[in-house]
């Protein structure tokens, strides 16, 4: 079940708001949340559930423990926590491809067995990780009511993508948060921008971006490359971020501030911008619990570079068993780590003019990477982008008979919403005499969204989520 099926908008989330809104009691609205969780997260992975409670219960206890003893046995708990997380998701994400890569290193053949990876995992064990170290560093934090840990790492809103929310900056919503009609509708219009987001502009450059890169590369022309990668880009950009503002929007509903996880990042005029507006829940994460560990910038310019790095190479892997995850997260760090030697001038005067270009070109051409089924198929499809070539005409004929007025329309809202032109406009009509129009056109525009939405699902049309595979 996800947040753009008619289950979810008709039955699930209905139900569950209903629930919480007829009771008062704080405690007994968070144990009908975690219940909600549950149910939920049991639709779309029913085998995993007792993986989840049992991750819940090991961070649950772990959390209590970091908080006795000594020095040394605190930091025991928290390795224990590190390798019981960790150790989670590497059995299940990444045994089969390791095994596989040292099986080709030695020659040998290793059976061993790619496990089913079960959804949500790379976001849950993250969480689960985040509650013990907030706790050992804090631990005032503690939390002894297991339905309130059990609620924090299973919330239905972010559970299955993000966004990635650190425990000490939730602790306190879990125990007093507010519920009332302001955040309910404010939550209501975030939800359904991203679902307009997700089903009008994400699914339609889906539909181009998955031919192109389902073509022969040999067969594949330098226009149709360009558009499949460029197509990608942009889905991967609004499918992601409109499930972070559903689950924002949700969260807002049932009282809780979740952080922005996306904040216009193809404004940005250098790699390293971009990664404080890409994905900020999980850049914020390696940030605290891996680079600043590791000694962040405080050992000098060669440690702190090698850091990085390291970091970069973590958020590549973080997305998946595969080289294709982890050349994308180095081409980020290298290109970082030449932004900051001045090798690529991004500081420069002179180089402004060409900021956003160097900025796009790297991440559309890094997405490529990311998107292709392994290294050979990136190098197929990079080398059809900059070696111009006809291609055939029958493999360009498929690609071009789905640029379709429906397309056009969705590609360019795609390219006006990567910018803020509609919050400039927002920001100057609330600030004006016509605010409350502005307002009612804000509400009308949603409701055509919401239509719209549900037209093109009830179509059965195409309509998977990305991150869900991560």
């Amino acid at each position: 079940m996800t947040f753009s099926s008619l289950a979810f908008l008709f039955i699930f989330f209905p139900l569950t708001f209903i629930l919480y809104a007829l009771t008062k009691s704080i405690k007994v609205r968070n144990i009908i949340l975690a219940a909600a969780s549950i149910i939920f997260y049991a639709f779309g992975e029913p085998s995993a559930v007792v993986l989840l409670l049992l991750s819940v219960a090991c961070n649950y206890i772990l959390g209590i423990l970091v908080t006795k003893g000594n020095a040394k046995s605190k930091k025991m708990y928290v390795v224990t926590a590190a390798v019981i997380n960790i150790g989670m998701l590497f059995g299940f994400k990444y045994l089969g491809f390791f095994g596989s890569v040292l099986g080709g290193m030695t020659g040998t053949e290793l059976n061993v067995p790619y496990l089913r990876l079960p959804i949500g995992i790379s976001f849950f064990t993250f969480q689960g990780l985040s509650y013990v170290i907030d706790v050992y560093r804090n631990k005032k934090l503690l939390q002894r009511n297991p339905f309130y840990v059990l609620l924090y790492i299973s919330f239905f809103p972010q559970l299955i993508a993000g966004p990635i929310v650190r425990y000490e900056d939730i602790s306190y919503q879990l125990r007093h948060r507010e519920f009332n009609s302001d955040r309910v509708s404010r939550g209501i219009l975030r939800f359904i921008f991203g679902l307009g987001k997700k089903v009008l502009v994400a699914n339609q450059m889906g539909l181009v971006a998955d031919k192109v890169f389902s073509c022969n590369t040999d067969s594949l022309g330098t226009a149709p490359a360009w558009i499949g990668a460029l197509c990608y880009t942009l889905q991967i950009f609004f499918d992601f971020s409109g499930y972070s503002d559903m689950a924002i929007g949700l969260g807002c509903i049932f009282g809780f501030d979740f952080k922005e996880n996306f904040n216009y990042p193809f404004v940005s005029s250098s790699i390293q911008e971009f990664w404080r507006r890409w994905h900020i829940s999980l850049s914020t994460w390696f940030k605290e619990y891996v680079y600043i560990p590791l000694g962040g910038n405080r050992k000098g310019k060669l440690r702190t570079d090698l850091n990085k790095l390291f970091v970069f190479f973590l958020t590549g892997l973080w997305h998946g068993a595969n080289f294709t995850f982890i050349v994308w997260g180095l081409i980020h760090g290298v290109c970082q780590f030449l932004e900051n030697h001045d090798i690529i001038p991004v500081k420069k005067k002179w180089f402004k003019p060409f900021s956003h270009i160097y900025v796009l070109l790297v991440t559309v051409t890094a997405f490529v990477v990311f998107r292709a089924d392994s290294m050979s198929h990136a190098a197929g499809v990079l080398t059809d982008m900059f070696n111009i070539k006809a291609g055939s005409a029958a493999v360009n004929n498929e690609v071009f008979a789905l640029i379709t007025p429906l397309f056009i329309v969705s590609f360019l809202f795609a390219v006006l919403l990567s910018a803020p032109v509609f919050r400039k406009i927002e920001a100057k009509m609330a600030d004006s005499d016509y605010s409350e129009g502005c307002m009612i056109a804000e509400y009308a525009c949603s409701l055509l969204i919401y239509v719209l939405c549900i037209l093109s699902l009830s179509s059965g049309s195409y309509n998977p989520f990305i991150y869900f595979r991560f």
